[in-house]
């Protein structure tokens, strides 16, 4: 043992030590600089990333003074950004965007409440893209630099031009890295929106259409409410912070917060002080020492503050950790409290009616809580119980929560229909970041019943308490919470029951792009060379030209009639997933009312519509004329 121990130290010399340089290091360890990759499927994916990034520092030349509108093109996979602020130092265009720590960020003076990653954000961006070329333009002269996967291939200095003061980012996100990614602009739009509610007067242009906000985060709120507000948005507005919010007739607690314009979708010491800032109020306005939760039960609001030198607990910056204002300065905690209440109680007074309101959406929702103690109780003790064995879940080994774990934002819980299904994803799976959890069957259709449903179907508590869910999104144990079920209409069924579940008593989950439906494939066509997973008929077509005469062709009736080595690749790096998303345009209780509501004639009618038999269906011809066998 001793001497194999001396070889093994023998073997660690100088030679071991490695030094990368920075666009190695970036690429080697994307994960540090901008948080998971993925394909652009949910919005946290690092592709929105890489566009935050440059566009951050275009909001920061704004904050500054500097430029009043931006232009976004995103098409065919490449990013094009141009602002009208200052432009780069024409000398230091190269450095600005290839050299790590190098940026006009670190002199408080200068970008004092700034938004980017600084000296790191479009380094990251050009190392991580195929094509990245940095052009600006400054009094009346221009220079650019084009890298290839932060390679530095060709540059121009200092050549005449007459277009206007600003900087133009161009890129192409690396696909080796990205693996088959694709911009979502429902997700470019969402974040482009956020800008101008954070930036007044502002006017950012996406692919034509342009975005702008006078009112701030009541534009912000009016535009994401999904249900009906019980009172007018409370608006208030001070040096550095704004704070909004209104109560709905949803479940739960939903916030929107940034600090220096930067959204922290894992919020932080901001947010915590603000909602405890709100129960204080309730409590001191109105008299009464109300329970924290019954105050903030269905609270939709926002905050935004704005402070010297934020410190994050990440690179991504989702989630503030700063205690003070400024280093040395006074207290965050005590700074948002103190603003709070005094504006807050100021505004209560002045508008009785709102007070009354929010008073008795308060009382609501105490009764509420009081009539669920007991059975709450009981089904907290059952699922304690089962998840000692609890044969529904099969969990993994990395949870959300684990912020130091750098897999902690693959974690995954797969939601599946019966044993066969979960059997298959069981084995197949990634026990280190991947859970299963089994359902008997059907779930109960609970629109229109109350909270105290969740607790009396054992399968729903069970469910919750796998998610860790019951307060709020704050434990959420998974970073993706994937229905999977087969492509049939039981299968649908049950998606829109799982769906119905989330959206009534657990919207947060939906609203924060947790929830998500597993693609897989409905064919496979194979010859003795090759073999082609197909996710729809088009690519089946494709694949059956491609192979040529008479490849073998299996449909999936069912997940549970794929092995679990076929398996393995569909739930996997290039696993395709479909993000379940909801925008403030839509009612939500009218939305599920339609689809899981009474059986109104105007569904009928919709379904009626647009039913289409797969007989009358155009049939499927090849040149090969492939003959076509079916596994049961």
């Amino acid at each position: 043992m001793a001497k194999k121990q001396a070889t093994l130290d023998h073997n660690y010399t100088e030679d071991s030590i490695q030094s990368l340089d920075w666009k190695e290091h970036i690429r080697l360890r994307p994960g540090m600089y901008i948080g998971k990759l993925g394909d652009g499927s949910a919005k946290d994916d690092g592709i929105y990333v890489l566009l935050k990034e440059v566009i951050d520092n275009c909001i920061d030349e704004y904050v500054m003074g500097y430029g009043k509108s931006i232009e976004i093109e995103v098409k065919n996979g490449t990013v094009r950004v141009r602002d009208y602020g200052r432009g780069i130092p024409l000398g230091k265009v190269v450095e600005c965007v290839s050299k790590i720590n190098t940026g006009g960020k670190y002199d408080s003076q200068a970008f004092q409440k700034s938004v980017g990653l600084n000296g790191v954000g479009t380094k990251a961006v050009n190392a991580l893209s195929t094509f990245f070329k940095a052009q600006s333009f400054r009094g009346g002269k221009s220079t650019w630099a084009e890298f290839e996967r932060g390679e530095l291939r060709k540059q121009k200095n200092e050549i005449p031009t007459s277009e206007d003061d600003g900087t133009e980012i161009t890129f192409i996100p690396d696909n080796d890295i990205f693996l088959d990614y694709e911009f979502r602009m429902d997700y470019v739009e969402t974040m482009v929106k956020n800008y101008t509610y954070l930036n007044v007067g502002l006017k950012l242009i996406v692919n034509g259409q342009e975005f702008k906000s006078d009112r701030g985060l009541l534009d912000l709120l009016e535009a994401n409410i999904s249900d009906e507000a019980l009172y007018p948005v409370i608006h208030i507005k001070g040096k550095d912070i704004e704070v909004a919010f209104t109560h709905t007739t949803s479940y739960g607690e939903d916030y929107y917060s940034f600090v220096n314009g930067q959204h922290t979708t894992q919020g932080g010491t901001h947010l915590a002080a603000f909602r405890e800032a709100v129960v204080k109020t309730a409590r001191d306005f109105y008299g009464k020492d109300f329970d924290p939760s019954d105050v903030r039960t269905s609270i939709t609001g926002a905050v935004s503050i704005r402070i010297q030198e934020p410190v994050f607990e990440s690179q991504t910056k989702t989630k503030l950790g700063s205690q003070n204002t400024y280093p040395g300065g006074p207290s965050l905690r005590n700074w948002i409290n103190e603003f709070v209440t005094r504006e807050l109680d100021n505004f209560l007074h002045k508008h009785p009616e709102t007070a009354e309101a929010w008073k008795k959406k308060i009382l609501q929702s105490e009764r509420e809580r009081k009539e669920i103690a007991g059975i709450k109780k009981l089904a907290n003790e059952r699922a304690k119980k089962a998840n000692l064995h609890n044969k529904k879940l099969r969990d993994c080994r990395v949870h959300l929560p684990d912020t130091k774990n750098p897999q902690r934002l693959d974690t995954t819980l797969f939601i599946t229909e019966g044993d066969s299904a979960s059997g298959s994803i069981t084995i197949a799976r990634d026990v280190n970041t991947q859970a299963v959890f089994s359902l008997k069957g059907k779930p109960l259709n609970c629109f229109g019943l109350t909270k105290k449903i969740v607790y009396e179907n054992e399968e729903f508590n069970l469910m919750q308490s796998a998610l860790d869910i019951e307060d709020s999104i704050e434990n959420l144990r998974y970073n993706r919470i994937v229905i999977s079920t087969d492509a049939d209409v039981d299968g649908m069924h049950i998606r829109l029951l799982l769906m119905t579940f989330f959206l009534q008593f657990f919207p947060d989950v939906v609203k924060n792009g947790h929830l998500f439906i597993l693609q897989t494939p409905l064919f496979r066509v194979r010859n003795k060379k090759e073999t082609i997973y197909c996710y729809n008929d088009q690519e089946r077509q494709q694949a059956i030209a491609k192979l040529g005469a008479k490849p073998e062709i299996t449909r999936f009736k069912g997940l549970g009639e794929i092995s679990p080595d076929e398996f393995k690749a569909f739930i996997g790096r290039k696993m395709r997933l479909d993000p379940v998303t909801l925008t403030g345009e839509t009612s939500l209780h009218g939305l599920l009312d339609y689809y899981m509501g009474k059986n109104t004639p105007e569904r009928q009618d919709f379904i009626i519509r647009n039913l289409r038999i797969e007989d009358e269906l155009e049939p499927v011809t090849t040149p090969a004329e492939a003959e076509e066998t079916v596994e049961v």
